[in-house]
Parts: C-alpha cells; sequence; structure tokens
C-alpha cells in the first residue's frame, strides 16, 4: 500500500500542477490564450477565463483527501479537456508534433485515476 499511494501523489501531484500551470494563462486571459483559444480555435473569448477556474478548482479537488465523488466529476472533467484540446487541435490541422504531447498528458491522467481508483478498493477491504 505504501507504494502505491507513492505512486499516487506522485504522479497526481504532477497532473495536477500540470493543469495548474496550464490554467493561469486561460484565467488572466493573456494574449496567448486568447490567440490560441479564440483566434485560431474559435471558442468565445468569455469560455477561457471560465475553463481556466474550472481546471483550476478541478486539479485542486483531485488533490484533496476524502472527496471521492467530487474527485470522479474533477477527473472526468480534466480528461474531457484534454481530449477536446487534442482535438481540436487535429481538427485544426496541427501535425502530430503539435498535439502529440497531449496524449502523455492523458496518459497520466487515466493512471492517476486509475491509481486513486486502485487505492479507494484496497481502503475498501482494509
Amino acid at each position: 500500500m505504501k507504494k502505491l499511494n507513492i505512486a499516487y501523489w506522485v504522479v497526481t501531484g504532477l497532473f495536477a500542477a500540470f493543469m495548474i500551470f496550464s490554467s493561469t494563462g486561460n484565467v488572466m486571459s493573456d494574449a496567448s490564450s486568447v490567440d490560441l483559444i479564440h483566434t485560431q480555435m474559435g471558442f468565445p473569448k468569455y469560455i477561457i477565463p471560465f475553463l481556466g477556474v474550472a481546471k483550476i478548482l478541478a486539479a485542486i479537488t483531485i488533490l484533496i483527501p476524502k472527496l471521492d465523488r467530487i474527485k470522479e466529476w474533477s477527473y472526468a472533467g480534466l480528461v474531457f479537456d484534454l481530449v477536446g484540446a487534442t482535438y481540436s487541435f487535429i481538427a485544426l490541422g496541427y501535425p502530430a508534433s503539435g498535439w502529440g504531447m497531449m496524449l502523455v498528458f492523458v496518459g497520466v491522467a487515466l493512471l492517476s485515476y486509475y491509481l486513486h481508483r486502485r487505492r479507494q478498493q484496497l481502503l475498501a477491504k482494509a
């Protein structure tokens, strides 16, 4: 159980840090976020800070113990965000070098979720 806990917290901490780091520009609606999300992808400007705040809240939620039901929704939202962003890059014709790294983050999200569920199962047996 100790190795599982360490793996869970390392993977989840890295994933949460990435999501928070990638959200700060959205919250502030900086020029690069507006250019990418509004100008290139065509999403409305008002959605940019909303997505940023939602991702930060979800990333914080997955770090808080004992919020299992809300944590499920947070993982789902973060994965939807990553998959949606990856699809948007592909639909816009970006080469694989422009969106391939997103698959790594989707994989880290899925690994974090798997480790979370595994921990829940072991705690339920104890």
